[in-house]
This record gives C-alpha cells, sequence and structure tokens, in this order.
C-alpha cells in the first residue's frame, strides 16, 4: 500500500477486508478464545487547559483518569478494546493507528477506540494540549502491548442488558435508558466487563478527573475481584443525567457513578446470553448529506460587522458562533467548492474542516466513520463522533432482531454532532456544531440522521426502510 494513500481512499478499500492481513495466518477457533487486560494512569501531571478550556493551575485531581484495555484473539484474529478516561481520543487517534498497524498488524478496524466522553481532562485540539496526545499514544500503545502479553484462556463471553432511567432527552426525542454489558469470564470468574449507558457525564469537582463513569468502574471492580471495568459512551449525543438537586458536585458525580454500577452488578450477575464466537470488524466512511450553501449575497449581508480577518477561532474566543460565515464567505471568494457530504473535507489537528490538511498523513479525520463487528452471533457498533440517541436505538432495533446488538458513540477521532431530523429542523446546538465550532460553510441535510443509521445497518446487509404511517382512515 503506498503510504501516502489517503485515509478516505484507504478504508474505502480496506472495508469489508479489513481482516485480511490476520485472516491468513491461522483459522478461527472460537472455543479457545484469548482475553488479556491492562489498565494505565493518563492523569495530567501539569498545567493544561480542559475541554471547557479553562486552565487548571495547579494540576489539581479529584480522581486519576485511565486508559483502559481488553483484547480479544480467537485463534486468528485479534480485536482491541481501549476505552478512556477522555471527551474523544482527538490528536492521538492517528498516531496510534499507525503504530498499532506497523507493529502489532493490528489494523484499525480492529482497533476500537471508545472514550467516556469525560469533559475534565485536556482538550486535545488545543495546541499546546498535542505534546499530550502524544504522550496519550504512548501510554495507550504500551497498555495495548501488555494487554497482549497477558492474554489467558479460554474464555466465554456474554451480554446482557438493563436501564437506568435517571437520564432526560432533549430535542424531541424518545430517552433510551438502555446499560449494556460485555462479559468476558475464565474459570467461571469475570475477568473483564465492557459497559455502556447512552449519557453525558455528571461532573466531578474542579480538576482533573473521570466524572461518574470513574466511580461506576470502581464499584464494579470492588464487586468482581481481578476483573477490569470498562466504561464507553453510547448513543447520547442528546441526552443528560437528571440533576440531583441539594448534593455537591462531587457527591452526585458519585452517586450516579453508584446508580450505574449498581444496574450493571445486577446485570453482571444475572441471566446473559452468550455469544463466544469468532470475531470480524469493518471500517467504513459513512458520507452524510450536508445543506447547500447560502447566496453568496446573504453570505456578504451576514458578514457585515463581524470580524473576518480572524480565520477559524476557538472556544472562549467571541467570534466563535461566525466560524462558518468566514467559512462560507471564504469559499465564495477562493472558489473553493463547497462540500456536499460530512467526509468531503478533513478535519485538522485543531478540529476544524479544511480543504487539505497542511500535512499529508495515512489515516485523517473524516466523518463519519462507522465500525462494524461481529462476536459470535452478536452485532457490535462504534460511531464516530457523538450520535444523538435515536440513531443508536435505531440501529439496535434492526439489529436486535437478529441478535443481541452493542452500540457505541464516541469513537476514534473528534466530537462531531449527528443530529436527528428534529434537531436539524430546530437548529439546536448540536445541529449547529459543524458550523461554529468545526466551521463548515454548510450546515447539515434533515437525512443526516436517516443516513447514518442506513449506512451502518448496509455493513450488516439490512436495508432499513422507515415504516410508513397509515392514516387513521385507513385503518382495519
Amino acid at each position: 500500500m503506498e503510504p501516502n494513500l489517503s485515509r478516505r481512499h484507504f478504508l474505502a478499500a480496506t472495508s469489508g477486508t479489513a481482516l485480511i492481513p490476520q485472516v491468513l495466518a491461522a483459522t478461527p477457533d472460537p472455543g479457545r478464545m484469548k482475553a488479556g487486560t491492562a489498565k494505565v494512569d493518563i492523569t495530567p501531571d501539569r498545567p493544561r487547559y480542559d475541554v471547557e478550556k479553562v486552565l487548571i493551575d495547579p494540576p489539581t485531581v479529584y480522581h486519576p483518569v485511565h486508559a483502559r484495555c481488553l483484547t480479544l484473539h480467537d485463534g486468528a484474529r485479534r480485536m482491541v478494546f481501549v476505552t478512556y478516561d477522555l471527551n474523544c481520543l482527538d490528536y492521538a487517534t492517528p498516531i496510534l493507528r499507525e503504530r498499532v498497524e506497523k507493529e502489532l498488524g493490528i489494523p484499525p478496524a480492529y482497533l476500537v477506540l471508545l472514550a467516556t466522553h469525560n469533559h475534565q481532562v485536556p482538550m486535545q485540539t488545543i495546541a499546546s494540549n498535542f505534546d499530550y496526545g502524544e504522550w496519550l499514544a504512548e501510554r495507550i500503545f504500551a497498555a495495548i502491548k501488555e494487554a497482549i502479553s497477558k492474554e489467558d484462556g479460554p474464555v466465554d463471553l456474554h451480554f446482557g442488558f438493563g436501564h437506568g432511567y435517571w437520564l432526560r432527552a432533549s430535542g424531541a426525542a424518545q430517552a433510551d435508558y438502555e446499560i449494556q454489558v460485555l462479559r468476558v469470564m475464565k474459570n467461571g470468574r469475570a475477568m473483564a466487563l465492557l459497559f455502556n449507558h447512552p449519557t453525558h457525564p455528571v461532573r466531578g469537582p474542579a480538576g482533573w478527573g473521570p466524572s461518574h463513569p470513574g466511580y461506576a468502574m470502581d464499584e464494579v471492580e470492588e464487586k468482581f475481584p481481578g476483573a477490569l471495568a470498562l466504561y464507553a459512551d453510547a448513543c447520547g449525543g442528546n441526552q443528560f443525567p437528571v440533576p440531583l438537586p441539594g448534593l455537591k458536585e462531587l457527591e452526585a458525580c458519585q452517586r450516579r457513578g453508584h446508580d450505574l454500577a449498581l444496574e450493571v452488578v445486577r446485570v453482571a450477575k444475572g441471566p446473559m446470553e452468550e455469544i463466544t464466537g469468532a470475531l470480524e470488524s469493518q471500517l467504513k466512511l459513512v458520507s452524510l448529506p450536508l445543506a447547500e450553501p447560502l447566496p453568496y449575497q446573504t453570505a456578504l449581508e451576514l458578514a457585515r460587522g463581524i470580524p473576518m480577518d480572524i480565520g477559524l477561532v476557538p472556544p472562549p474566543h467571541p467570534g466563535r458562533p461566525t466560524n462558518w460565515i468566514r467559512a462560507l464567505v471564504h469559499h465564495y471568494k477562493e472558489g473553493i467548492p463547497f462540500p456536499k457530504t460530512s467526509s468531503d473535507m478533513p478535519c485538522s489537528d485543531g478540529g476544524f474542516f479544511v480543504a487539505k490538511l497542511d500535512k499529508p498523513r495515512k489515516y485523517e479525520c473524516r466523518f463519519v466513520e462507522a465500525l462494524a463487528a461481529k462476536i459470535g452471533n452478536m452485532s457490535l457498533v462504534a460511531i464516530q463522533g457523538e450520535p444523538c440517541t435515536p440513531v443508536g436505538a435505531r440501529i439496535k432495533d434492526v439489529l436486535r432482531q437478529k441478535g443481541p446488538a452493542m452500540v457505541f458513540g464516541y469513537f476514534a477521532e473528534r466530537n462531531l454532532y449527528i443530529p436527528t431530523r428534529e434537531i436539524v429542523r430546530e437548529n439546536a446546538y448540536q445541529a449547529q456544531v459543524i458550523q461554529i465550532q468545526f466551521g463548515s460553510p454548510v450546515g447539515w441535510a434533515p437525512e443526516a440522521e436517516d443516513e447514518m443509521v442506513k449506512g451502518v445497518l448496509a455493513l450488516y446487509g439490512e436495508n432499513y426502510t422507515p415504516t410508513q404511517t397509515i392514516p387513521y382512515n385507513q385503518m382495519k
């Protein structure tokens, strides 16, 4: 493969065949499945800007933050799960993908990078934090190697689910309360528990810390001595925990961690469905439709009175809400073609859509990556960005008709919201982010939600058609 082949074309070329480098080595033998685990501290040790762009100086820590790794090997293919107490992996993603592929022979389709969406950590799209991203990649790579070195078996895998009803949804959407659990067992004892919930985390006090999922993982590990707990967010871009009036930040954070852990432990100690089986995975770009640009004259009118010479600016700069106007005018004046889909433009290290990156790299950040895996008869989906709840719920509804389905958001690089049709119609915050934060000259088309669902389901050979409404007077 040519070293300068773009990430977009690489993924298109390898989708569906990404497992070939591992398949040629042996034949899968799920009855001898092995698993390994590792955990590494990634707490910042110096003043840095956090996700809210606040400088944490001195670097106060209310709870250490970690990256956790679970590897599965079916005799032919190895799948690596990495979860981390970060809002997303950002800068470290392409570094880690290239090194894991080159040195360990594991392609990106088998490297499942999942975030808790915790905001109380460094923001990697800030240039002064790029070195933290490089350090992260080094630490996580070491954890992956450690987990591989500790692989043991045979193990069997089980899936179950419960509910955490302490969530609320925005955007005129129904809430998804589901908590999903993947349990790895060896000799009748839990070795690892990977679980999710579709929600933003509850923040702890000021400083570095993992928010409520960190306390949930602590409690799960207490209940299952010797097991590694791994949490990652499901599709919860428009969901938030119900507030707990009267509790201080740390108390509320710990309480919601306890609430989550209680349900995970209940599920993991109850009857679960065995899913042990061969590992398969593919990674594809799902190009989502964007809206048409506003007319040039309208763009010029919008530009009156706003600074046009500052380029694309990150928060908390007061010019952030007008990023898209500067981008819109720039595209017109420079004759740059307007993007028609979410994957038409790469995303820079600073988190902005650009015509091209300053330096080419093997794995550019383009939206929207979808990882579609099978573990035995279970479908496992990981979607890049911040998918709103109906996206994940609709995918689960179809896939679970043929077996268990575990669905994650916040996969790999950058937190671009994947909005619903209703959120686009309302032009709510989750629909605006593509323009005000990422600097896109155009917004979402209303069909983005449907195309995201269709794109993922197509990876499993499923055709999805929205249910047609039958007029009341035609009902029998």
